[in-house]
C-alpha cells in the first residue's frame, strides 16, 4: 500500500517510536500516582517527562499546564466547553474541523453562547481584520485552526493573537494539521489554548492528546475523579494538571507520543519542513497543468502545510478514491473531511473533495506513482 493519508494520521510511524510501544508496559506497567513504590514512580517519571518534553516543544514555560487528552477532539471540547459561560460571543471560521463546529454549534442551539463564523478567501485564508470587526462586549473566545484540513493552507495565528490580547480576549487554536511540522510558540503568537492530536504530525500512537492552557485561561473541568492525589478532597482540585485529567492516565500513549516528539527534535524542524514542501511542489507541478484536475486553496508552497485537495472531471471524489485503493493499492481520503462547512463555501458537498496528504516517510516516488495512477482516469 502507498500511504498518502497523514493528515489523517501519520503512518507510518519511527522506529524509535515501534520500539517504544512494543516494550513499554513491560517495562512501566503500574498506574501512576496511584501506588507508593518504585513501579509507580517510574511511569509518573515518564509522564512528566513527557509533560515537560510537550511544554518545551511548544514555548509553554509550566509544564503542569500541559494537559495529556484522548485526542484532539477531547483537547477542544475540554477547552471549548471550560471556557463560556453563558452568554458569551465566541468568533470561528467556516474552516474549522466538526472537533470545534460541532460543540459550537450545540451550545448556540442550547442558547448557551452566540456564535459567528468568519468566512475565508478564495484561496483559503481568512482576513483577521473579519476577526476585529466581528467582536463585540460579550465576546470571550476566538478559535481557529492553524491550517485547514481541507486546503492545507496556513492561517494567520500570530495576527489573530494580538488582536485577542488587544481586546483582553482568549484565544483557542487547533494545531492539528501544523504540530510536528511548523514551530509554534505559544507566547510569540499570543496563543491561550493550544490543542493538537499526538498521533498526526507528532508521530505518536492513537488514543493520546496534548491541551496546553496558558497563564490568562481559567477552565472548569467537564470530568471529575480520581486523580491519584488529593484523595481527601470531596472535590476535584484546582490545581494543574489535576483538575483536567482524571481517571488512569493513556500511560503507554504517552510513551509514544514523548518517542515521536523526540524524534521529531532529533530531525529539526527545517529537515521536516523542507520534505513536506518539496513533496508538495512535486504534487502541484505535477497536477496543475492537467486539465482534468481542479486544485484548491492557494498554490503557494510557503503559505501551506503538504495536502492538497483536488477534484477530477467526470469522477466523484468516492469514485477516484476507490479506484486508486482497489487498482493502484494507493491510500488518501474523499468526502467532506469532518468539515462540512469548508465545502459548502466552496460547493464542493456533499461529494467533497479528494485530499492527497503526503507524510515524512513518503518519497518523491511515492508522489510520481500517485499522480501517474491519476493520469489512467
Amino acid at each position: 500500500m502507498l500511504y498518502l493519508d497523514n493528515a489523517a494520521t501519520s503512518y507510518p510511524k519511527p522506529e524509535s517510536v515501534y520500539n517504544e510501544l512494543n516494550g513499554y508496559l513491560e517495562r512501566e506497567g503500574a498506574n501512576p500516582g496511584r501506588g507508593n513504590y518504585q513501579f509507580a514512580f517510574q511511569t509518573e517519571k515518564t509522564i512528566e517527562a513527557t509533560r515537560l518534553l510537550a511544554g518545551q516543544f511548544f514555548g509553554m514555560p509550566d509544564h503542569h499546564r500541559v494537559i495529556f487528552t484522548l485526542n484532539g477532539t477531547d483537547s477542544l471540547n475540554i477547552a471549548i466547553k471550560g471556557t463560556v459561560q453563558p452568554g458569551d460571543h465566541v468568533i470561528t471560521s467556516l474552516l474549522e474541523h466538526n472537533s470545534v463546529s460541532r460543540p459550537l454549534k450545540q451550545l448556540e442551539e442550547n442558547q448557551v453562547i452566540t456564535l459567528t463564523q468568519i468566512p475565508f478567501s478564495t484561496e483559503g485564508f481568512v482576513d483577521p481584520n473579519d476577526f476585529r470587526k466581528a467582536i463585540t462586549s460579550r465576546t470571550r473566545l476566538i478559535t481557529l485552526l492553524h491550517a485547514s484540513n481541507v486546503l492545507g493552507t496556513i492561517q494567520p495565528i500570530t495576527e489573530i493573537g494580538k488582536i485577542c490580547r488587544e481586546n483582553n480576549l482568549l484565544f483557542l487554536v487547533d494545531a492539528a494539521q501544523t504540530a510536528g511540522i511548523i514551530p509554534i510558540d505559544m507566547s510569540t503568537s499570543h496563543i491561550d489554548l493550544l490543542a493538537c492530536p499526538g498521533h498526526k504530525s507528532l508521530l505518536g500512537p492513537t488514543g493520546i492528546g496534548l491541551l496546553l492552557i496558558g497563564d490568562r485561561a481559567s477552565l472548569s473541568p467537564w470530568r471529575e475523579g480520581g486523580t491519584g492525589t488529593h484523595s481527601e478532597n470531596p472535590r476535584q482540585p484546582k490545581e494543574l494538571p489535576y483538575l483536567l485529567e482524571s481517571g488512569t492516565p493513556n500511560t503507554l500513549g504517552i510513551a509514544g507520543l514523548r518517542a515521536g516528539m523526540q524524534f521529531i527534535i532529533r530531525e529539526g524542524f527545517d529537515k521536516i519542513r523542507s520534505h513536506d514542501q518539496k513533496l508538495l511542489s512535486q504534487l502541484v507541478t505535477m497536477l496543475v497543468e492537467k486539465k482534468e484536475c481542479q486544485l484548491y486553496g492557494s498554490l503557494d508552497i510557503d503559505q501551506r502545510v503538504g495536502s492538497l485537495a483536488i477534484n477530477w472531471k467526470n469522477y466523484t471524489s468516492s469514485e477516484v478514491g476507490a479506484i486508486l485503493d482497489e487498482s493502484f493499492q494507493i491510500a488518501v481520503r474523499p468526502g467532506l473531511h469532518c468539515a462540512p462547512y469548508v465545502h459548502r463555501y466552496l460547493k464542493t458537498a456533499p461529494e467533497g473533495l479528494i485530499r492527497i496528504s503526503p507524510g515524512y516517510f513518503n518519497t518523491m516516488e511515492d508522489i510520481y506513482e500517485c499522480c501517474e495512477a491519476l493520469y489512467q482516469l
